[in-house]
């Protein structure tokens, strides 16, 4: 019996992990038991009537006159989600670079809100966080021809400032427009010795064994995306104030995530690659939590298997009949130009890193099938004979095969440049007139990917083209195709439940199209199994005949 291949024993270790990962990962949301004396119960289970105030302040312990007050409620309901907009004068130092700081008190009824009479040592719960956060402020887009409104030389002077901002590179001051707040309200009673590590830190208990309020920032929520740069013009600012009960489970989730966090920053990973992964745990339902971790890793091991037999295919690959070289070449094209976009738009790393190997190897194959090869005289580009001489082999009717192709092949992309080249032209001339960019390096980036986003797919049709012409598919990587249309759905499943831009999602879906075909045309060009694979290497195919199959004669004198 033969021994499973390295790639199938990493594959099901790597699945094994993730379901005992999903597994400890749902035990985060059963209930807490109490298994010893004395218990403590929560300070909720007798239904208290609660209070609740806000105040902003420029540090995170201020005195009383450095406090102002924003919002008080003499009857606050905790177990119902609640949303409020505030204006906020900004202060001066603030302006210049400073930091503020927003505080939640939530206090039992009747118990003073000043803030300078607050009984800290009582049943009030006293949450400061920080409303503000540095970061390198992004250059900002004006329209590059200059805005009708504001004329050509306001749109130079927003040119100007931009470069200036963007050269600069130092961190300023950014408030959040979003502030999200959690209180667990489940109703659970534990012992000393069932207190789960994370929550340890936030319990405090008071004469009766109760467990007081938790309050809690919920860092799920917590984007970047949410930051607004502060400029000495900015005096007053409204943001928006969210509240939400949690229960125990999401609550763990959320401080163990925050833990990983710290984490991950100490070893070198940057705050917005961190960022990206918040918005996957932001959902409470542990069911397509779970549901999407999975599909995640799923996606992940598709990938890597993808890539794998796409290399092992093309190092095999001696002739190229059958394969539309423009369409790899397009390939190629489109992940460069993806991977650009994708770095001046300062994405996370989590998503650069596939994208750029991807792009590595779409390279790797462009240089295979055009025959080049790297000296120190540049690159050359040989001929099929040269190759044939070179591995000590006589040219056979592999030449006239791959002619063939690339006849078809230039066909077909005369065909499709008819209807591409107008829409790509057009929709660039459409950008640059009516939407704003950072920069023309920037609007030529957007006008390249979102022709890849919307016709992207229209480079794909030389290779069907060239399958109908050749009515044959026996020259594609199908197990390396497998994989990326498996992906392709995992894609789809992503585009519904994820936020993305329009392009991108409506490129999920195109591919869906393009793989229907794809599958139809196997069904209608099924592979000859006595025919001679030309993927195979050429020192195989010579031992087998001198000259071309019979097989595969026979069968383009049929097509001809």
């Amino acid at each position: 019996m033969a021994l499973p291949s390295i790639s199938t024993l990493l594959g099901v270790a790597f699945l094994a992990y993730i379901g005992h990962s999903i597994y400890q990962m749902s035990q985060l949301f059963t209930t807490l038991q109490c298994s010893g004396v004395p218990c403590y119960t929560s300070f909720l289970a007798d239904r208290p009537r609660l209070q609740l105030a806000l105040f902003s302040s420029l540090s995170r312990n201020p005195i009383a006159s450095e406090v102002r007050d924003l919002y008080k409620a003499k009857r606050f309901d905790y177990d119902q989600s609640f949303e409020h907009d505030f204006e906020l004068d900004v202060p001066l130092k603030t302006r210049r670079n400073g930091s503020l700081y927003f505080h939640v008190v939530v206090a039992l009824e009747g118990e003073p809100l000043e803030w300078r009479s607050l009984r800290r040592d009582g049943p009030t719960v006293v949450h400061t966080m920080s409303l503000t956060d540095y970061m390198v402020p992004r250059a900002e887009a004006f329209n590059l021809l200059g805005e009708s409104d504001k004329g050509a030389g306001a749109a130079v002077q927003e040119k100007k400032s931009g470069k200036k901002s963007a050269s600069s590179g130092r961190p300023s001051t950014h408030i959040r427009s979003n502030v999200y707040v959690t209180l667990l309200t489940d109703l659970f009673s534990v012992s000393q010795a069932d207190v789960p590590p994370e929550l340890a830190p936030l319990i405090r208990v008071n004469r009766v064994q109760q467990i007081l309020p938790i309050l809690q920032t919920d860092t799920f929520n917590t984007r970047l995306k949410d930051l607004v740069p502060v400029t000495r013009n900015t005096t007053e600012f409204t943001f928006s104030f969210h509240y939400k009960p949690v229960g125990v489970g999401k609550l763990r989730l959320m401080l163990l995530m925050e833990h990983a966090t710290q984490a991950l920053l100490t070893i070198g990973f940057a705050t917005k690659d961190i960022d990206e992964v918040k918005g996957i745990f932001s959902d409470t339902n542990v069911y397509l939590l779970c549901g999407t971790i999975f599909v995640s890793s799923i996606h992940m091991l598709f990938d890597f298997l993808s890539f794998k037999n796409d290399v092992a295919f093309w190092r095999k690959k001696q002739s190229y009949e059958g394969l539309s070289s423009r369409t790899t070449m397009w390939r190629a094209f489109s992940q460069i130009v993806i991977f650009l976009y994708l770095l001046d738009e300062n994405t996370s790393y989590l998503v650069l890193v596939p994208v750029g190997l991807g792009t590595l190897i779409e390279l790797w194959k462009c240089k295979k099938i055009l025959r080049l090869e790297l000296s120190f005289s540049g690159l050359i580009r040989r001929k099929l004979e040269q190759v044939d001489q070179r591995n000590g082999k006589q040219p056979d009717g592999q030449l006239a095969q791959e002619q063939e192709t690339d006849q078809f092949d230039r066909q077909g992309m005369r065909y499709l440049s008819y209807l591409l080249y107008p829409l790509c032209l057009g929709g660039a001339v459409y950008s640059l007139l009516y939407q704003p960019h950072r920069s023309w390096y920037s609007w030529t980036l957007n006008s390249l990917v979102n022709g890849v986003y919307a016709f992207g797919f229209l480079f794909m049709l030389p290779q069907l083209f060239v399958n109908y012409k050749l009515k044959s598919v026996a020259a594609l990587p199908w197990r390396a195709f497998m994989y990326k249309a498996f992906n392709t759905f995992i894609d789809d499943f992503f585009a519904f439940i994820i936020t993305m831009p329009t392009a991108h999602r409506v490129a999920c879906l195109r591919d869906d199209i393009v793989f229907i075909i794809y599958l139809y045309q196997r069904w209608l060009y099924p592979v000859d199994k006595s025919r001679l694979d030309t993927g195979l290497a050429a020192g195989e195919a010579l031992d087998t005949a001198n000259a071309p199959s019979t097989a595969t004669a026979a069968s383009r004198k049929k097509r001809n």
